[in-house]
């Protein structure tokens, strides 16, 4: 049996989305939320379809009417949730034997730190909706989120410690036992973990997706830090360090592309006077989307903008880099790969 999870990169049949309400914690910029939703969705209609689930009937018929104009299919499915964190609660497709299969991994709010009983349902109740097709669902007893984990198409998977070994996950499980069941539902040959990086304010522990992303060509593009005096430095010189040894199947170096790290950025930037108002929030570029022909690049206000589009257009010639201001979705502690999961086509022609 053939089994492997697709690079990002590869041809996608949709974007999924959980859409913010007022029942979540994006209740109190509730508004300036759907403002963003709503440009996020517009843009990516223009190269895929968009699968979007919502809490009730009038939300979908608002949102059926905004997104009637668009190059490509927008499915809206009604579905309770806790919060719009589709990379973490949504389903990570794997190929077996060629035909697409959705594993449904267990979802328990990055550690119990927050409810996810509604969320930890969606991919089930989606799928009973059939708002994937014929797509095969496995429900797997096993706790793992789409953002924790990185796969460059060819059976090498590149995750962090922190993240994977947490006790808060799995806790009967030890490394050996977790390799040995990404290697059976993800096809995993290679496994690189990351012992260091993390960024203050991110409370998925150290998710790889705010770190270290694969790339067409070989590439692994990482956050970076260039400033000796910020907190993050040490720990992200750490990764890149260790980045520079790991290997593809074939014993191949990766090359390794860094970005700025954005100015620090705290929530009293936005909301003066509240409780805890000099938290850091967790800005990093490495959370960016790969779509169809386009790549969706987070930035932040910040001067370090400018020099992250150009490295990231630099690095991905053959995608379209298209910037998109984040602010609103850092105030929540997560990014733009953090908020999405891509769906590939269901069958591999045109694979590469």
């Amino acid at each position: 049996m053939s089994i492997y999870l697709p690079a990002e990169w590869h041809p996608q049949h949709a974007i999924q989305l959980t859409w913010p309400h007022k029942d979540t914690d994006w209740a109190r910029i509730i508004e300036k939320a759907h403002l963003f939703y709503i440009e996020l969705a517009t843009i990516i209609l223009k190269f895929e379809n968009l699968i979007i689930c919502v809490p009730n009937e009038t939300l979908k018929n608002e949102l059926a009417q905004k997104l009637a104009s668009t190059n490509f299919n927008c499915s809206i499915y009604i579905c309770p949730s806790n919060d719009t964190w589709t990379r973490d609660h949504g389903p990570i497709s794997v190929r077996i034997n060629g035909q697409v299969q959705l594993q449904d991994f267990q979802f328990n709010g990055w550690g119990n730190k927050y409810r996810s009983d509604l969320d930890n349902q969606i991919t089930s109740n989606l799928s009973k909706q059939q708002a994937y097709g014929s797509q095969k669902r496995s429900s797997i007893k096993f706790v793992l989120e789409g953002g924790s984990v990185e796969s460059d198409g060819e059976g090498t998977l590149l995750t962090t410690k922190q993240c994977l070994l947490n006790k808060n996950r799995n806790p009967g499980y030890n490394e050996n036992q977790i390799c040995n069941l990404l290697t059976k539902q993800l096809g995993a040959k290679n496994i690189l973990w990351l012992e260091h990086g993390d960024l203050i304010g991110d409370d998925t522990d150290a998710h790889i997706d705010t770190l270290a992303r694969f790339a067409p060509n070989n590439l692994i593009i990482y956050q970076g830090c260039q400033d000796p005096n910020d907190e993050h430095c040490p720990g992200l010189l750490a990764m890149k360090n260790q980045l520079s040894t790991f290997k593809n199947r074939l014993g191949k170096p990766y090359t390794l592309i860094e970005l700025p790290l954005p100015d620090a950025i705290f929530e009293d930037d936005f909301t003066p006077n509240i409780e805890n108002q000099r938290q850091r929030l967790p800005a990093s570029y490495a959370n960016f989307l790969f779509i169809n022909g386009a790549v969706l690049l987070p930035i932040y206000k910040v001067p370090q903008d400018l020099q992250a589009i150009s490295i990231m257009k630099t690095a991905l010639p053959d995608h379209e880099v298209i910037p998109i201001d984040c602010s609103i979705l850092i105030r929540q502690y997560g990014s733009l790969h953090c908020i999405t999961m891509q769906l590939p086509v269901p069958t591999p022609n045109g694979l590469t």
